[in-house]
């Protein structure tokens, strides 16, 4: 797998209100360790980083802004500002982080970046919309599907899916839909060259 030299990497929504026990079971219990990985490897070569974070419109939310919740969490905070290739701090109140403030894309096509690496919080929400919005938009979108994670979720009919059923389908929906190509943070950080 080759990554652009000036592939983009999406960090997503890794914010301190997901901690919260509102959002219920999680799975992935490794998503940050490969997040902050990749984080590291795209400063240490360079490449750019774009930092999403949801500022809920929802009073209460765990992501409400002024709360701690909407912080992002030390680790990605920690690595904010930490490299020489360009940085983002993109905002937004809904899930795909192209309709955010500024405008992800008009960043991105200016900058002459065709592929972007999406990883964060949630793997079946906000990584999901703005992984199909890149595809649709044109973008060579690569999705580490350990580098995030997700939580159970009830729909209708009284039909529950777990965290990891939920990453299948988002996997298989991307992947065989032609959205992304659902790859490991280990293909990735192999392709940018920053592994044996």
């Amino acid at each position: 797998m080759e990554i652009n030299e000036n592939a983009a990497l999406v960090v997503v929504d890794v914010q301190k209100g997901f901690e919260s026990e509102f959002w219920g079971r999680r799975n992935n219990p490794g998503a940050e360790q490969n997040v902050a990985a990749l984080i590291d490897a795209w400063q240490a070569t360079g490449r750019p980083v774009v930092f999403v974070r949801h500022d809920s419109v929802h009073e209460g939310s765990p992501l409400e802004p002024g709360t701690g919740g909407n912080a992002f969490k030390d680790f990605v905070e920690e690595r904010r500002g930490g490299g020489s290739g360009p940085e983002l701090l993109v905002t937004k109140s809904v899930n795909s982080a192209f309709y955010g403030e500024p405008d992800l894309d008009v960043w991105l096509k200016a900058a002459g970046i065709g592929q972007v690496v999406v990883v964060g919080i949630q793997t079946n929400m906000c990584n999901e919309t703005t992984a199909r919005m890149a595809g649709n938009l044109g973008y060579d979108v690569l999705f580490p599907l350990d580098a995030m994670h997700t939580f159970d979720l009830s729909g209708p009919f009284g039909w529950v899916q777990t965290a990891e059923e939920l990453t299948r389908a988002t996997a298989v929906s991307l992947h065989g839909g032609g959205f992304a190509r659902v790859v490991t943070t280990e293909d990735v950080l192999k392709g940018a060259a920053v592994v044996g």
